[in-house]
This record gives structure tokens, C-alpha cells and sequence, in this order.
């Protein structure tokens, strides 16, 4: 599916040419912070060809596009949620704050289009908003967002790959890959995994378990009577 432009000529013709398509990545990452793009669009203007949903695309597709999105682009906001704060609010709240820290790096913006269901709160902090479900597939600025959001995590991840390698970020960039389990189970996790993410959770458990079942073993071989 291409997205098209018909939402937002309908703001652009209503004379709202500060028009904000915003879209966050990486909520389901086991890794990593959450982040998210704003993104407007000169109105009225040449689409870039090729512009999807940034999940239907290659890295090598979203590459190209990503400087030609950030030459074309009236306006980009960068906003993150970091690990912290995605254990500590919930990935919901952090998703919701990285795309509102996106948003408000836009001056004097007229209007926004997220992606995905209204949230509570938002508008007092980013304006007048629509939310549209699957946005980045039908909404051509929530795309162009989508795809500034994952080439900016993606490098990101990879530099963090080069100092954790046992991951498989450079390729996986955080999600629950069987390399990616595997060095969890076998290296333990890093201050960048979530740890209010179950699968995660369960790792630091496990290992916990196991060194209290370990200590308990000592402690009842030490309490058994010594053989005469």
C-alpha cells in the first residue's frame, strides 16, 4: 500500500500548512530506547517516490530515503524515551513521551497526525491532533516520520552493538531474534535491556533462582553430620 497525501490536503486546503506527521519506533524492542520522528512536509509539494511504511522496507530502502526525507522536510523533531524511563513509566508512557518530545520540536505547528489511537493527555501538550490507525501505511507525512524514526534508532543501535557484541544489535536492533535470546541467556543483559519486559525479566530471574538454589545447596551440604 502507498501511503497518499488526501489527509493532508485536506488540512492544506483548509489553509493549515504547518502540518505535523509524526510516528514513533521500536516499542517491542527487548533493547534499547523508544523513538520517535515529526516530520513536516512542504504542503502541496513533489512526493519522494518510494516513501512507505518504514517496516515495509529495507535498511538499505530506508537509507536512501532518509536524507532525501531530511533535504525535503520543512521540519524534523527527534525525540527518545530512554530505557529508563520506558522500566520506570511503562513502554506505553514512554512511547507517548518520545513521540511528544518529537513533536514539540516543531515551532508554531498547526496540526498533528500521529500514528495509531488517541492519547490521553496529548493534545495539551502537543495541540490539535487526529490519530489514525495504521498511519504510516496510509498517511505519507506519518511515513516519511516512520522512516527518519528507524534510521536514526537503527544507527543508534548499531553503535551500541559495537560495545555489546554479543547481541546481534547491528542487525536485530533489539528485537527478541533467537541470536539476540541467546545472548541474553548466555552473556546476561546489558544497562540497555528493558528490564520491565517480561522475556527480559525472566533472564535476571532465572539467574537469580539459579544462584539461590546454588547457595542453598551449600548451605544443606554444610548442616549434613560429618561420617565417622
Amino acid at each position: 500500500m502507498k501511503p497518499s497525501t488526501r489527509i493532508e490536503r485536506t488540512h492544506w486546503n483548509a489553509g493549515r500548512t504547518r502540518l505535523v506527521g509524526a510516528d514513533a519506533v521500536g516499542v517491542a524492542c527487548l533493547s534499547g530506547p523508544v523513538m520517535a520522528a515529526a516530520v513536516v512536509m512542504p504542503p502541496f509539494g513533489r512526493r519522494i517516490p518510494g516513501i512507505r511504511d518504514s517496516k515495509m522496507l529495507s535498511r538499505a530502502q530506508r537509507e536512501r530515503l532518509f536524507p532525501i526525507i531530511m533535504r525535503r522536510a520543512s521540519f524534523v523533531g527527534i525525540g527518545a524515551a530512554s530505557v529508563a524511563e520506558i522500566d520506570r513509566l511503562n513502554i506505553y508512557h514512554a512511547t507517548n513521551l518520545a513521540m511528544r518530545r518529537a513533536i514539540c520540536r516543531i515551532p508554531r505547528r498547526e496540526h498533528v497526525l500521529i500514528d495509531g489511537l488517541r492519547v490521553h493527555g496529548l493534545e495539551e501538550h502537543v495541540g490539535s491532533y487526529t490519530a489514525i490507525v495504521r498511519g504510516d501505511a496510509h498517511c505519507y507525512s506519518i511515513a516519511a516520520a516512520s522512516i527518519v524514526a528507524k534510521v536514526m534508532r537503527d544507527r543508534l543501535m548499531d553503535r551500541l552493538a559495537a560495545r555489546y557484541p554479543h547481541y546481534g544489535w547491528e542487525h536485530n536492533v533489539g528485537y527478541a531474534t533467537l541470536d539476540h535470546r541467546r545472548g541474553i541467556e548466555e552473556h546476561g543483559i546489558t544497562r540497555f535491556h528493558r528490564r520491565s519486559f517480561a522475556r527480559v525479566r525472566a533472564v535476571e530471574v532465572g539467574t537469580q533462582l539459579e544462584l539461590e538454589l546454588s547457595d542453598a545447596r551449600i548451605e544443606w551440604r554444610e548442616e549434613l553430620p560429618v561420617p565417622a
